[in-house]
């Protein structure tokens, strides 16, 4: 049999499966996302470009110039104007994306906690991508951010977790702690005589 033939499935086998990867697209860490996406999503696989954007940014604008200069000017409130421009970057950012990823895609703009957003939008994916986020000068936890962490800890798919950059090298991982004598007055427990 040729690879030709093996390829092709027999009458009785179903055809592919439609795959779904979800490529969290974040301010400064979103040209990593898209890397692994082009090396590593199967070609047929469907790509949706997510980016979430805190919602409660042009609230606290709203609440701020409600609170300090009243309400008697509405057209002055700078909520609004922040939304427009959190939009408008969130598109610049996605078209951006779409264009390092050179293959056909879904672009989605969500609005809300950021996390929440992101884990809301990965439920029924094949795949979340996303990338540290954190201290990415050496190996460890604190590479996640929070808004990472929590999406990590809370994804309803599998997760690819990437570096944005090279990865630090091995030898930034901390010394193991030292090892603890017991203190002094410290004694095994006696054994459990049988029943």
């Amino acid at each position: 049999m040729t690879d030709a033939a093996a390829s092709v499935p027999a009458p009785d086998e179903p055809a592919a499966i439609s795959r779904t990867v979800i490529v969290w697209v974040a301010e400064g860490t979103w040209p990593g996302c898209i890397d692994a996406a082009r090396a590593l999503a199967p070609s047929p696989a469907a790509i949706v470009l997510l980016h979430a954007t805190p919602g409660e940014v042009a609230g606290a604008a709203h609440g701020a110039y409600a609170g300090l200069l009243g309400r008697g000017h509405p057209e002055r409130d700078p909520g609004p104007r922040l939304a427009e421009l959190a939009t408008a970057s969130a598109a610049e950012l996605l078209a951006a994306a779409a264009s390092r990823l050179a293959r056909p895609c879904t672009r989605t703009e969500r609005r809300g906690r950021v996390e929440r957003e992101v884990v809301a939008a990965a439920a029924g994916a094949d795949l979340l991508i996303l990338a540290r986020d954190g201290d990415r000068s050496r190996l460890g936890p604190k590479s996640l951010g929070p808004a990472s962490r929590f999406v990590v800890d809370h994804a309803p798919c599998p997760v690819l977790l990437v570096w944005p950059e090279d990865a630090p090298d091995t030898g930034t991982i901390p010394p193991p702690p030292p090892h603890r004598k017991p203190p002094p007055h410290w004694k095994p427990p006696r054994p459990k005589p049988p029943a």
